[in-house]
């Protein structure tokens, strides 16, 4: 008797990533984002194997931003499953760098310094949504930002920065705790030494928040990054944008205007070298990670589930989040996902 083999899906913890501009054409950072649009949003990433996510508002007048906090804070009221995967706000900017290079896509015209008044009024439009904001500890009043933030609950993340070593030390003793997309957001040439990238990897109060999406870091620097941090300092974001997944051309997005894919899915802004946010979902990323790194599975994996969920607070949240997943041409295909205890996605 002959046939088919069928192989047995097998079943890892949901993703967790703290870094989801948008994806699948889904768009946090629209000008006219809706609560539609961010329940569209978790239901791709469940079909991406995310189970849990905090959807990123980048640099912007302080009007949009609380519009589009407003809009995940109705999402999580419309539907119990989309409020158990979104586990909070990442909040990128507005207190950026200014400079060429560190401020990456992020519209210098809304840059502006840190105020925790700003932070509390995020706070009420959202009902305490925010649990993660970037900046560069460089602007003015960082300190007391940083200090005022985790009094809140909220974690701070260094990043988009030409700070000094010093400023980076001093921002993690008052209460830095993360670093955003380590490698990007800074300036395409830094002294050998002393720069902010050596100064955040040696600094053991901050995790550092890597994009393994084969574009935003070489895999040899990838490598050395998680080596001089340790696994258990390092997470996997995808920085996806809504451009994931389009075809190869030329687009117009809310974020960095005029933005190319090109053929093998990097997002730039158009004419540039520049990045504009990531082509793959975190998936994605953690299948090119396996590809590439010279680490085991259940280490990459970790530090796309249980690290992040341990920074969140929220270990025992995602205890029920399950991914079924079937070998596919060398990738992961998820057959199936389960957030807290229940299915919300099954191909």
């Amino acid at each position: 008797m002959s046939g088919t083999v069928r192989t047995v899906p097998s079943r890892r913890p949901g993703l967790v990533d703290l870094q989801v501009n948008g994806f699948a054409g889904h768009d946090v950072n629209d000008d006219d984002v809706s609560a539609e649009v961010v329940v569209e949003l978790t239901r791709a990433l469940w079909r991406e194997g995310v189970t849990r996510y905090l959807p990123t508002i980048v640099t912007a007048g302080e009007e949009k931003i609380l519009r589009a906090l407003r809009a995940v804070a109705r999402a999580r009221e419309a539907d119990e499953h989309v409020a158990a995967s979104i586990a909070g706000v990442h909040v990128e900017g507005p207190a950026l760098s200014a400079a060429d290079g560190a401020r990456g896509a992020h519209d210098l015209e809304h840059l502006r310094d840190p105020d925790p008044d700003e932070l509390d009024r995020w706070q009420q439009a959202s009902g305490g949504l925010v649990r993660i904001v970037t900046l560069a500890p460089e602007r003015t009043g960082s300190a007391a930002y940083v200090a005022a933030a985790r009094e809140r609950g909220v974690l701070v993340s260094v990043g988009h920065t030409a700070a000094t070593a010093d400023v980076v030390r001093a921002a993690a003793s008052a209460g830095a705790s993360l670093a955003t997309h380590v490698g990007n957001g800074c300036q395409a040439t830094l002294p050998r030494h002393p720069n902010h990238l050596w100064a955040i990897l040696a600094e053991d109060r901050l995790t550092a928040m890597l994009i393994a999406d084969g574009h935003h870091l070489p895999a040899d620097t990838l490598t050395a990054m998680i080596r001089a941090k340790s696994p258990e300092r390092c997470i996997l974001t995808s920085d996806s944008a809504a451009l994931a997944g389009r075809p190869p051309g030329d687009y117009r997005t809310p974020v960095g205007g005029a933005v190319t894919v090109g053929d093998d899915g990097r997002l730039t802004l158009a004419g540039t070298s520049l990045l504009a946010g990531s082509g793959r979902s975190l998936r994605a990323c953690l299948d090119w990670a396996r590809a590439t790194l010279p680490f085991d599975g259940d280490t990459l994996l970790a530090m796309a589930t249980r690290n992040p969920a341990r920074v969140l607070g929220i270990e025992e949240m995602v205890r029920g989040d399950v991914v079924e997943l079937e070998p596919d041409d060398g990738t992961a295909r998820v057959v199936a996902t389960t957030v807290a205890g229940r299915e919300v996605f099954r191909a």
